[in-house]
């Protein structure tokens, strides 16, 4: 019951949160310079101020803020994300939906990679601290920190597109992909895609390995981890068994909140490589002002970050066995 309760719990805080994201965003977007109208009627010559108000009463622009927001939360409790005010006027879930797979894909395997990457660079850094390898890594990693991740995908795409032309450096696929066999179309993509994941991984795995590096030397003096060490056990099982478990805590904490830097990151990284992602989508709905597209990839994000963070907590108890202990003894409260 105290396990039962203790999710309710975090579901209604996650429920009261979320509500205020889209309060706050709901009014941010409004204050923006601009409306969606503007597009529409500034490019046309021929239309007037009545054509205006006109879009604006079909769109609901002309009713308060508030009343606007009660009306598109009413939609969102039918989990109804309301139509674009684009031209082609579709359903916005229909088109995040269609965007979703490819950034969520991206961010999915970058996340693994960085994790098989960052975790290994920071225990042997803190194991070996001061050695060869410790420095090497730090030095790499501040590189990585100081390097803005545009402008490092515009030196790979260069590098790597046009000094060497090894690597494709733009859209998803190649000129005649329709021909290709189904292992021909699966590697033209994934040519595609090697640029862009290797910079979301590399973007993450200097923080997550510095990270990883000071929570393990943390664990590393504590006495329990020294007793082990005296008593002659492999430098394996106290690596291993004693310290890497206790070290993640900080690390999975890191994830719970990277969520939202990749979602971030995308707008970035698919508007330079010309890439039909969810990142790309919403950096046009803002151009455009479509403000139910841009609250729908607001919402999204805002639900994947708060997603993250559970996870994190069920994480918690996966890592560290006190912590089931604690929620299974009430202490965890």
């Amino acid at each position: 019951m105290r396990i039962l309760s203790r999710i309710l719990l975090k579901l209604a805080w996650v429920a009261v949160v979320l509500f205020g994201i889209t309060v706050i965003s709901f009014w941010v977007i409004h204050l923006a310079p601009g409306k969606p109208t503007d597009l529409q009627t500034t490019l046309n010559p021929g239309a007037s101020a009545v054509a205006r108000e006109r879009l604006e009463k079909l769109y609901g622009l002309n009713q308060p803020i508030h009343v606007q927001y009660g009306q598109w939360l009413g939609r969102m409790a039918r989990l109804d994300f309301g139509r674009s005010m684009s031209g082609d006027s579709r359903p916005v879930w229909d088109k995040i939906k269609e965007r979703l797979p490819l950034t969520f894909g991206m961010n999915v395997v970058s996340l693994f990679l960085t994790l098989a990457v960052a975790i290994p660079i920071g225990v042997a850094a803190a194991w070996r601290q001061g050695g060869a390898f410790d420095r090497i890594s730090t030095v790499v990693v501040f590189i990585g920190f100081a390097m803005p991740g545009f402008w490092l995908a515009l030196l790979l795409m260069l590098l790597l597109g046009i000094v060497w032309p090894v690597l494709p450096i733009s859209g998803l696929t190649s000129l005649g992909f329709e021909k290709l066999s189904f292992w021909g179309k699966a590697w033209d993509i994934a040519l595609h895609l090697v640029l862009p994941v290797f910079l979301y991984t590399f973007g993450s795995l200097a923080g997550m390995s510095r990270f990883m590096r000071a929570s393990m030397l943390e664990v590393l003096r504590q006495d329990y981890i020294l007793t082990a060490r005296a008593k002659g056990l492999p430098a394996r099982v106290v690596i291993f068994r004693h310290a890497m478990r206790n070290a993640l805590l900080p690390v999975i904490t890191l994830l719970g909140l990277s969520v939202p830097g990749l979602i971030g990151g995308s707008v970035i990284i698919e508007s330079i490589f010309a890439l039909p992602g969810l990142g790309q989508l919403f950096y046009q709905a803002v151009m455009s002002r479509d403000y139910p597209l841009i609250m729908g990839s607001l919402v999204l994000g805002a639900v994947l970050t708060l997603l993250g963070n559970l996870l994190a907590d069920l994480g918690y108890g996966l890592a560290d066995p006190r912590i089931r202990a604690g929620v299974r003894n009430g202490g965890g409260q």
